[in-house]
């Protein structure tokens, strides 16, 4: 382990405003700690500082001497981050800081979400808002709130909030990439009702635990085909249910729509006479599921083990509906975009990513994803036909569109011509399959030229989250000499 202090990085200024972020719990929905920072931030400086009805946060800096003809650049970013911590860590995202350090050549948290998606957006930007040596034109520092749950300060954004000609969104996470175009979402909720019964009799009660999978971003990650935890501990179940007679008392995988299940959990009984055998049988399939993703999960762990008996169980006939639903449910890669049109892209995908139950309700949550509109729709469609037929309510909310590309774009021109010019290489142009606030901003400002880029990133959403130190000084470097080189109005 390096043991360099993150403030001793360089640049120095980014780093130390990334770090000072990192001591500032900003799980998503708990937005007030970090709006008040970055408020007090831009009103240290002596800039127009504003905040809207949605909680957004905006700082005007005007610009340099002789960048006063340039257009205006709004440098956005999002504030809240996806908190995942592995079991064994005991931390409070609303009340700890992130245990950040230097690991080699990376930054790293011990055990948790780092917050570097977009933490290091809103550092960089900040640096800029403090920089006195950097030419730049005017600029407004625009950090969203809860873009990792629903992209609501997107949503909210009022149309007359922004002033700036190009949006660079700094939220992508490959150095050297530049994105302009993204996948649209769709939240799926279904909910089964029910009353407990009555536990069977002459049994014993099982806590299943299925622990140590990757996960990682639902978007960016799907493609890697890692285990979901969800869909894994449900495979178990139906067999469970008809090889040892289990019953289902309560379930828990997963927490946040965005981020693939790295853990589940479930409560069940089985007969007393069958529960070696189950055991037996448990151990059997963590064997099964570590050879089917052999290459792909590392540290994939199954365990069983006797506990108190639970108040009831569920009724036999929601249980079965359930765990057939589930068993059935799509999941992971549902459609490529064609490869004429672009290589390696994920069009269309669902991340099953929810299943907990209180002994009345089992409320199943799902991320749908797709760069096409009417295939979100094909997906949504099957959604709400597997779980109706399965006796859930069904209901969709916080769709948000794709970001549909425009490779005649200027601002990707200038940036294509200042990367190659200053780096030797040329960038590569992508579409994500994520999401990207650009194609919500576009709803309310159809005109502003928009563009994404950022640092090397690996495993967001994952407490496996770590940045790259090289590539955030070479995104340092590349966005000052963008900002010195806008095009004149």
């Amino acid at each position: 382990m390096n043991t360099q202090n993150i403030n001793e990085l360089e640049p120095r200024s980014l780093w130390n405003n990334f770090y000072s972020l990192t001591q500032i719990p900003r799980p998503s929905g708990k937005m007030d700690e970090i709006s008040k920072f970055l408020l007090d931030f831009g009103k240290s400086l002596g800039l127009e500082t504003l905040q809207d009805k949605i909680g957004n946060v905006l700082i005007r800096k005007p610009a340099t001497k002789g960048m006063e003809d340039r257009q205006s650049v709004v440098l956005q970013a999002h504030m809240d981050m996806v908190p995942q911590a592995n079991k064994e860590v005991k931390h409070d995202f609303s009340r700890d800081p992130i245990d950040a350090y230097v690991e080699g050549e990376w930054v790293t948290a011990r055990g948790t979400t780092l917050g570097a998606d977009n933490g290091i957006g809103v550092a960089a930007a900040m640096a800029v808002l403090q920089s006195k040596d950097i030419a730049h034109p005017a600029v407004e520092m625009f950090i969203t709130v809860d873009e990792e749950t629903g992209m609501d300060g997107a949503f909210g954004l009022e149309a007359n909030f922004l002033k700036g000609n190009i949006l660079l969104n700094l939220d992508s996470e490959e150095e050297g990439e530049f994105c302009v175009g993204c996948a649209g979402g769709i939240d799926a909720n279904m909910t089964f009702r029910y009353q407990e019964t009555e536990i069977p009799k002459d049994v014993v009660a099982m806590r299943l635990t299925l622990s140590g999978l990757k996960g990682g971003h639902s978007g960016i990650d799907i493609i890697l085909q890692r285990a979901n935890a969800n869909k894994l501990l449900f495979r178990l179940l139906r067999e469970a249910v008809k090889s040892h007679g289990a019953r289902l008392s309560s379930y828990d995988g997963g927490n946040m729509r965005n981020a693939i299940p790295r853990e589940a959990s479930a409560v069940i009984s089985i007969p007393q006479k069958n529960a070696q055998s189950f055991v037996d049988f448990v151990k059997q399939k963590e064997k099964q599921f570590i050879e089917e993703y052999a290459g792909v999960e590392d540290n994939l762990t199954l365990d069983v083990a006797e506990c108190d008996l639970p108040a009831g169980v569920m009724p036999e006939e929601i249980q079965d509906d359930l765990i057939n639903a589930i068993t059935a449910c799509p999941d992971g890669v549902f459609r490529m975009i064609p490869e004429e049109e672009v290589h390696g892209v994920v069009e269309t995908s669902s991340n099953l990513a929810i299943i907990n139950s209180d002994g009345n309700i089992v409320e199943v949550k799902a991320l749908l994803r797709s760069s096409v509109e009417t295939r979100k729709e094909e997906l949504a469609q099957m959604f709400d036909s597997l779980f109706s037929l399965a006796g859930a309510k069904v209901e969709f909310s916080g769709s948000y569109p794709g970001w549909k590309p425009n490779m005649k774009s200027p601002i990707l021109n200038t940036f294509n011509e200042v990367y190659e010019r200053k780096f030797g290489t040329k960038p590569h142009v992508a579409i994500i399959h994520a999401g990207l606030e650009c194609g919500i901003l576009g709803r309310n400002y159809p005109q502003m030229d928009m563009i994404s880029c950022g640092p090397t990133i690996e495993h967001p959403h994952s407490p496996d989250e770590k940045v790259n130190i090289a590539a955030v000084s070479k995104f340092w470097e590349f966005l000052k000499e963008i900002l010195a080189n806008i095009p004149k109005k």
